[in-house]
């Protein structure tokens, strides 16, 4: 063994130890050091060390050269994208992880698989879901929505007589898939499974929502023939806004489709009683996509994607080698996902929901939309900003007053970067802002503190 290794795992105790130490660091100081660090000038890379000096050298070379450079992701007024953080108990599931290195994937060494399986059905059981559905996990977001998707390819062929799994993609002609507001990874899973990022019909929605229009995708199927597939929206990415799914859900009184909801973070408000109403139906989709690395708290990479029918999950997924797990009717893991191997990213979502239960997630939710309804009317009464839409959920979608140009926003985001973050967006045609609350350390006190720094940041660019 090279002598280096062979002495970091001697003292493999104390290294652990100084991790710990320096992670505990970083977790502390979230509050006070900046949301985004100031740009700085890029560094240039290192050689590649020819002889290593250990695990502590290295541990000291980040903390001094890396570590500065990253932001407060973790932390409560990171309020880009959707990001969550990770619970306690989401991290410490997460550091377990890596120490027991599970492949989980196989029923030749199946704990990690039944481990999975069991936090899957949690999660069914959290998010409203019955039993029909089965779940798996995968990276995030955009893997869940391509898997989905892949899915609906495959049950398009079904009701043609064909198999794109077997036949390729060609065999199936033109592929029609609508939706009102699809989430960008929409276009990228279907260029991802051959079907065209042109075939995604974008069809009207309510008048200033984001919401499709029943009666317009009613007309949409009607102009489509054969087939199709419909992507209803959970949550949009821009102000919450759902589709009515039990609207669309009857259409299937008249049209043939698959019906694939991306309820990325949308689907936690099935956990708030006063917002679970936004989830009525979800149930009767064929597919869904849930992102866990944002409203559940756990760390990235960290997706759930469940499907009403896994035989053809597993037609498309499915991977014969002889040193692999068998199909039959409760396929292994391997067979349901492009990956042969992925780390055991249930144990981290499996500890958090152990730990804190139903009603410790549904707190977090609840206190995340006081907070981002806290926001919203902060920058209501800050006469240098305008609501562009009703702080629905977690998301506060706003714009400045006078001359929101897309370069006064990125001045205002600079300014306002070392005390909160948020991202930019297009809305109705507007530039704009928006902030999206789903961390677990988040108070009201941060939505004040949020505010001040935009209002600050609002005058100052003036």
């Amino acid at each position: 063994m090279d002598r280096t290794l062979a002495a970091d795992l001697a003292r493999l105790p104390d290294l652990l130890d100084a991790t710990r130490r320096a992670a505990a660091d970083a977790l502390a100081s979230l509050d006070e050091r900046p949301v985004v660090p100031p740009p700085g000038k890029p560094l240039d890379p290192e050689p590649l060390p020819e002889h290593g000096t250990g695990a502590d050298a290295a541990l000291a070379a980040f903390r001094a050269r890396w570590e500065p450079r990253l932001s407060a992701s973790a932390g409560p007024r990171y309020l880009g994208f959707v990001t969550g953080g990770a619970t306690p108990a989401a991290l410490a599931g997460d550091w377990l992880t890596a120490a027991h290195d599970q492949n989980s994937n196989s029923a030749l060494d199946g704990a990690g698989q039944d481990l999975e399986r069991e936090t899957t059905g949690w999660l069914r059981d959290l998010f409203g879901l019955s039993a029909a559905h089965s779940g798996t996990f995968v990276s995030g977001a955009t893997m869940s929505n391509t898997t989905g998707l892949a899915v609906a390819r495959e049950w398009l062929g079904e009701r043609l007589g064909v198999s794109p799994a077997e036949d390729g993609v060609a065999a199936l002609g033109a592929v029609r898939v609508l939706s009102g507001a699809p989430h960008s990874s929409i276009g990228k899973a279907l260029s991802v499974l051959g079907l065209g990022r042109s075939s995604l019909v974008t069809v009207p929605t309510l008048p200033g929502r984001e919401a499709v229009d029943p009666a317009a995708l009613d007309r949409a199927l009607a102009d489509t023939p054969g087939p199709a597939v419909v992507v209803a929206n959970a949550g949009t990415v821009n102000t919450v806004d759902f589709d009515d799914l039990p609207a669309v859900t009857a259409l299937r009184d008249r049209h043939d489709f698959w019906l694939h909801t991306d309820a990325a973070f949308g689907a936690f408000a099935a956990l708030s009683p006063d917002h679970a109403h936004l989830t009525a139906g979800l149930d009767a989709s064929d597919s869904v996509c849930v992102d866990l690395h944002k409203w559940l708290n756990v760390p990235y990479d960290s997706a759930v994607q469940f499907t009403r029918r896994r035989d053809l999950q597993a037609r498309v997924f499915q991977n014969s080698a002889a040193y692999l797990g068998p199909l039959g009717d409760h396929p292994d893991l391997v067979h349901l996902t492009p990956e042969n191997s992925h780390r055991l990213r249930a144990l981290a979502a499996w500890f958090t929901l152990r730990a804190y239960g139903r009603e410790g997630h549904r707190e977090i939710v609840e206190r995340d939309i006081a907070c981002a309804r806290a926001l919203g009317a902060a920058l209501e009464e800050d006469p240098a900003f305008t609501l562009l839409a009703p702080v629905r959920l977690n998301v506060v979608c706003f714009t400045l007053a006078e001359a929101p140009t897309a370069a006064r926003l990125t001045a205002l985001r600079e300014a306002a970067a070392a005390e909160v973050f948020v991202t930019p967006t297009v809305y109705g045609g507007t530039a704009a802002l928006r902030a999206a609350f789903s961390n677990w350390r988040t108070t009201e006190a941060d939505a004040r503190r949020a505010a001040q720094a935009l209002g600050a940041a609002a005058r100052e660019i003036a």
